[in-house]
């Protein structure tokens, strides 16, 4: 690790350590991924505006993230597969955030169950909900983040029909992985990802296995998933959802003003403004060229919250500048836990701060508080 000085070093690291069809399965998005790469191309667009002779000698990235103090302005975002990349990647990973005094949201599709994840750690999560055709089982779903005591629940909007990812079907990706010739060589390559995953008795979906009627066996489990993303999602299950659970809301995969709009009108404490990262809809804008227009028509109402191709400080600059209050970190620390487990999300986490503070310092920012629009330079 202290050799490693960007994300980018984490990805290399995490490409070689990890079996091909679960860092595909982190690193690809959707069909001819147009959306992934506009996310970090229309970033990297964005020229931040460099100010001397400002003192900066006294700084914070101190904020508050749904009301609660945060280190940095960002949090770990909800993945699916996270304990593939490395054993108990979930739980790893939520250690990292505790330690860095960030926010962890663990996926429904998560590996380490929650009741894993809370055994694990000291302080509360979120929970990332998909609702799902079995409103029973959704149900029990937030009951269950209720029990573990979750401080905020992150409602998926985005998702009632999954996006094609070719990646994953040339690689046969499955979870547990399947047994294949060219699966095996893969795996074979990297020793120290198959001793700890292919040992660790977490190895299907966590927050699914077991409590799912009528379901045996691996094979009926990944069936039952791939049914049951619901495509009659709609505006009146925002409202059943918020009837049974009574904490912080956050409606996550928003793109349209329209759709803004009628997110903040439920009373949701927060909006993530998100393309799923590219996984979704390909051919869909980048989530940044989309978020000053939703920052203007919701941002009084509700609290916004970036998410899509974040991979530096800078970045987290960019999306502060344009008007979202914090943001989430995906890929990033996935590329950080299958390079070195807990210390490689340590490390993103790190990477990531660190790059925040400097660039913050560079445009003549000391806190949060004072980044604005006029961060970005506009020629």
């Amino acid at each position: 690790m202290k050799t490693v000085t960007s994300i980018d070093d984490l990805r290399i690291l995490h490409k070689r350590r990890v079996p091909r069809a679960f860092f595909d399965y982190c690193d690809r998005g959707s069909y001819a991924e147009e959306t992934l790469d506009a996310n970090r191309a229309d970033l990297k667009a964005l020229k931040l505006r460099q100010r001397v002779m400002v003192d900066v000698s006294n700084r914070s990235t101190e904020t508050t993230i749904l009301g609660e103090k945060a280190a940095y302005p960002f949090a770990l975002a909800p993945t699916g597969l996270t304990g593939m990349q490395h054993a108990d990647g979930e739980i790893l990973a939520a250690r990292a955030a505790e330690k860095a005094g960030i926010p962890f949201c663990l996926s429904t599709m998560s590996i380490c169950s929650i009741e894993d994840v809370a055994a694990g750690t000291t302080k509360p999560f979120w929970f990332q909900l998909y609702v799902m055709k079995d409103r029973g089982f959704a149900k029990s779903l937030v009951e269950r983040a209720i029990a573990a005591k979750c401080s905020a629940l992150v409602l998926t909007l985005d998702l009632q029909v999954q996006g094609q990812r070719h990646r994953d079907i040339k690689n046969g990706m499955t979870v547990p992985p399947r047994v294949t010739l060219a699966n095996l060589i893969d795996v074979a390559t990297k020793p120290d990802w198959a001793f700890k995953v292919l040992r660790s008795p977490r190895k299907t979906f966590g927050n699914l296995d077991g409590h799912v009627k009528g379901m045996s066996g691996v094979k009926s489990l990944g069936q039952w998933i791939s049914g049951q993303f619901d495509p009659a999602l709609n505006w009146d299950d925002v409202a059943w959802i918020r009837s049974i659970w009574p904490g912080k809301l956050v409606l996550k995969g928003v793109l349209d003003v329209g759709d803004a709009r009628k997110a903040a009108a439920t009373g949701a404490e927060a909006i993530v403004v998100s393309n799923h990262g590219g996984r979704q809809l390909d051919g869909a804008p980048s989530a940044i060229s989309t978020l000053p227009r939703i920052v203007d028509a919701v941002g009084d109402r509700t609290e916004i919250i970036f998410d899509s191709g974040v991979r530096s400080g800078q970045d987290v600059l960019r999306a502060l500048a344009l008007g979202a209050k914090s943001c989430l970190i995906g890929r990033a620390f996935l590329y950080g836990l299958g390079a070195a487990g807990e210390a490689g999300v340590s490390k993103a986490i790190e990477i990531i701060g660190k790059e925040f503070d400097v660039s913050m310092a560079l445009t003549g920012r000391r806190n949060v508080g004072e980044i604005d629009e006029t961060v970005i330079d506009r020629g």
